[in-house]
């Protein structure tokens, strides 16, 4: 199973660099393209339902980005900013976090459209997932005014697409669940 996650973080990159960040335009979509993104929807939860649900006696408590330890988003006005860190694959305790471990060497942070997101969720290892299904969610900060609507429109939106995911959503800042 280890051989499969160690897979996993450049099949993301991978998904997300033939994808493209390009957005859609606001054309109807047909039959046969609704099918495949129901199809997609079904693919990505079957592959989030490897992540164990999320407890929350292990989250609850924490109150900001930096403690945080599952993926991450920053919603921004064009783009979402999918933060992920690997877990350790050294058991030890020693050493955790030294010049030899570095907690930075397996931090990955990628820029990606609304409507990749289920496909990059569902592309993130399990072993990136200490506290269960759950992502922390922030909106980018000093944002100019005239791109507040965009960002609020896109958190509503990764918000669903989450729920539909089967993805529980914390917002760290405010120490509740969204």
């Amino acid at each position: 199973m280890r051989a499969y996650r160690v897979v996993m973080m450049p099949s993301l990159l991978a998904v997300l660099l033939v994808g493209g960040c390009h957005a859609r335009t606001n054309a109807p979509l047909t039959e046969a393209e609704k099918a495949e993104q129901r199809a997609q929807l079904q693919d990505d939860r079957a592959q989030l339902e490897q992540v164990p649900p999320p407890v929350k006696s292990k989250y609850m408590s924490i109150r900001s980005f930096d403690s945080w330890q599952n993926p991450a988003l920053t919603v921004q006005a064009n783009m979402l900013e999918l933060h992920v860190v690997r877990g350790d694959a050294n058991p030890s305790t020693l050493g955790v976090g030294g010049m030899l471990r570095p907690e930075g060497a397996r931090k990955v942070e990628l820029n990606i459209t609304l409507d990749k997101l289920g496909e990059a969720v569902s592309s993130v290892p399990v072993d990136a997932w200490p506290y269960g299904r759950v992502v922390a969610i922030e909106e980018a900060h000093h944002v100019p005014a005239n791109a507040e609507p965009m960002v609020r429109k896109n958190m509503e939106a990764t918000l669903a697409r989450l729920t539909e995911l089967g993805v529980a959503v914390y917002d760290p800042n405010e120490g509740k669940l969204q």
